[in-house]
C-alpha cells in the first residue's frame, strides 16, 4: 500500500509541475536562464545518473574488500562405513576472526571415532576443544593482499568521487555550449526582425514617396530586393535558432525519464552575460598554486599514485620468506577457561623461501616503474592545467576588450545609419547609401554577437579547465 500511495503522489507532483510549466509557456514568454538550465540538466540528465554508477561502484568494490575481513565458520565432516564396520567419522568445526595485520584468531571443536582412524586423530569422547591464533612473522606481517585491496578500494572510491566531478563538469560544459549557441542564434534572429521591419517600412515609405513624385520608380524596386534580402536571412535565422533549440532540449529532462521539448515561447536570458560567473561557479578564483592541488583531476591522479604506492609495498613484502606460526591451546571441556593452559596444545610453523625471488623481484621493479610514470604523469598535469588555466584567461580578458570595442562600433555605426536616414528622408541621400549603412550595422551587430558568444564559451572552458561543479 505504501509503495503504491509513493507512486501516486510522484505522478500528482510529475502532473502539477508539468501543468504549471505549460500554463506559463501558454500565458507568458518564460525565460531559461543559464543557471537554471545547468540546474536542470545537473539533476536529470540521463548521463548525470550513469557518471553517478561510478560512485556506486566504487562503494560496491569497497564492500567486497572489507568482505576479506568478515569472520568465517568452517565445518569439515567426513565418514567411512564399509561390510559393517564405520572405519572412520570426522567433524572439525573451526571459527575464524580475521585481523588488520597477518594475525588469525581461531576457536575449534573437533570429535573423530572410527575403527581406522589414524591414532593422532583421536580425541576424547565428549570432543576436543582448542583456541588459538595463526601468525604470519615475516611475509603477511605489516601488509597483506586483503589488506592492500582495502586500502586501494578505499582510494579508488575518493578517486570515483574526483573522476564523477571531472565527468558531471563535462556534461555541464557540454551542456553550456549549447546553450551558448542557443542564445547566440536567438539574438541573431531578433536582429534580422528588427532590420526586417525597418526594410519593411522604408518600402512603404519609398512607395509613398514614388506615388508623390518624390523618388523614382527604381528606389521601389531597390527597397524591395532589400526587403527580400532581410526576409531571407531572417528565414535562415529562424532555421539556426530552431535547430539550436532542438539540441538544447537534448539535455533537458523535467524528471528521471521525462525529457523536455524547448517550446518557441521559451527564450534564453539576454542577461547571461551579468550572470555567467555565478552560475559556473567563477566568481572567486583563488591563487594558481591552491588552485593546481585542490583541482579534481590532480586529486585523482594523487589517489592513483597512493594505490600504486600501496601496491609496491605489497610487493616489497613479497621479498620476505613465509614465516606463519599457530599455536593452539587444547582443552576437553570449553566452559572452563583455566582448562586452556601450557600443558596442552598444538603448535607449529611453516617457512617458504624461494632463493633467487626473481619473480618478486621482477613485480617490485615493475611497480616502481608504475609509481615514476604516475609521478610524472602528475607534474605533466599540473603543469599543463596551469598554462591552460592562465591561457584561458588571457582569452577571457581579450574578448571582453573585443566586445567593448565592437560595442562602441556599433554605436557608432548605428549614428551614421541614423543620420544617413534623415539625409534620406529630406533628399539629401540615395536608397543605396541607407542600405550601406544599414548592412554595415547589421554586420557589426552579427560580430558583436559572435564575439560574445566567443566570450561565454571562453567562460565555459575555464570553468571546464577549473574541473569545477555547480
Amino acid at each position: 500500500m505504501k509503495k503504491s500511495s509513493d507512486m501516486k503522489f510522484s505522478l500528482v507532483f510529475v502532473f502539477f509541475i508539468l501543468s504549471q510549466f505549460v500554463y506559463s509557456q501558454e500565458n507568458s514568454l518564460s525565460v531559461l536562464s543559464l543557471e537554471e538550465y545547468l540546474g536542470y540538466v545537473k539533476s536529470f540528465h540521463p548521463i548525470v545518473r550513469q557518471v553517478n554508477l561510478v560512485v556506486d561502484e566504487s562503494e560496491a568494490k569497497l564492500m567486497k574488500a572489507r568482505g576479506a575481513f568478515d569472520p568465517k565458520l568452517e565445518v569439515d565432516y567426513l565418514t567411512k562405513e564399509f561390510k559393517g564396520s564405520e572405519y572412520y567419522d570426522k567433524l572439525n568445526a573451526t571459527f575464524k576472526i580475521p585481523t588488520w595485520y597477518g594475525i588469525e584468531l581461531k576457536g575449534n571443536f573437533e570429535e573423530n571415532a572410527g575403527a581406522y582412524l589414524n591414532p593422532e586423530s583421536f580425541t576424547p569422547d565428549d570432543g576436543l576443544y582448542s583456541v588459538g591464533v595463526s601468525v604470519s612473522l615475516a611475509q603477511n606481517l605489516w601488509i597483506n593482499k586483503r589488506m592492500a585491496t582495502l586500502k586501494q578500494a578505499k582510494l579508488f572510491e575518493k578517486q570515483a568521487l574526483q573522476d564523477q566531478q571531472l565527468m558531471v563538469n563535462q556534461v555541464l560544459y557540454d551542456a553550456a555550449l549549447v546553450y551558448f549557441d542557443w542564445l547566440k542564434a536567438y539574438n541573431e534572429k531578433l536582429v534580422f526582425e528588427d532590420f526586417y521591419q525597418n526594410a519593411v517600412i522604408r518600402l512603404n515609405g519609398v512607395k509613398r514617396n514614388f506615388e508623390t513624385g518624390e523618388n523614382p520608380a527604381i528606389d521601389t524596386l531597390e527597397a524591395g530586393i532589400t526587403v527580400k534580402d532581410r526576409a531571407l536571412n531572417l528565414e535562415k535565422s529562424k532555421l539556426a535558432y530552431t535547430k539550436a533549440s532542438f539540441e538544447l532540449s537534448n539535455f533537458l529532462w523535467l524528471s528521471d525519464d521525462l525529457p523536455i521539448e524547448v517550446r518557441e515561447d521559451i527564450t534564453p536570458d539576454l542577461l547571461t552575460t551579468e550572470k555567467i560567473d555565478l552560475a559556473l561557479n567563477l566568481s572567486e578564483l583563488i591563487a594558481d598554486d591552491e588552485l593546481i592541488d585542490n583541482h579534481p583531476k590532480i586529486r585523482s591522479l594523487n589517489y592513483k599514485y597512493e594505490s600504486l604506492r600501496v601496491d609496491k609495498n605489497l610487493k616489497v613484502n613479497r621479498l620476505f620468506p613465509i614465516v606463519n606460526v599457530d599455536y593452539n591451546f587444547l582443552s576437553e571441556t570449553y566452559d572452563q577457561i583455566n582448562s586452556f593452559n601450557e600443558n596442552n596444545y598444538k603448535a607449529g610453523f611453516y617457512v617458504s623461501f624461494p632463493l633467487f625471488i626473481r619473480k618478486e623481484r621482477g613485480d617490485l621493479k615493475l611497480a616502481k616503474l608504475k609509481l615514476q610514470s604516475a609521478e610524472l604523469d602528475i607534474m605533466n598535469t599540473e603543469v599543463t592545467l596551469k598554462n591552460k588555466i592562465q591561457m584561458i584567461q588571457r582569452e577571457i580578458e581579450s574578448y571582453a576588450i573585443q566586445d567593448n570595442i565592437t560595442q562602441t562600433m556599433i554605436v557608432d555605426y548605428e549614428a551614421l545609419f541614423r543620420a544617413e536616414e534623415r539625409k534620406f528622408d529630406i533628399g539629401e541621400s540615395s536608397l543605396f547609401l541607407v542600405n550601406s549603412r544599414e548592412s554595415k550595422l547589421i554586420d557589426a551587430k552579427l560580430k558583436g554577437i559572435a564575439i560574445l558568444n566567443q566570450y561565454y564559451i571562453t567562460k565555459a572552458k575555464l570553468y571546464n579547465a577549473l574541473g569545477n561543479s555547480i
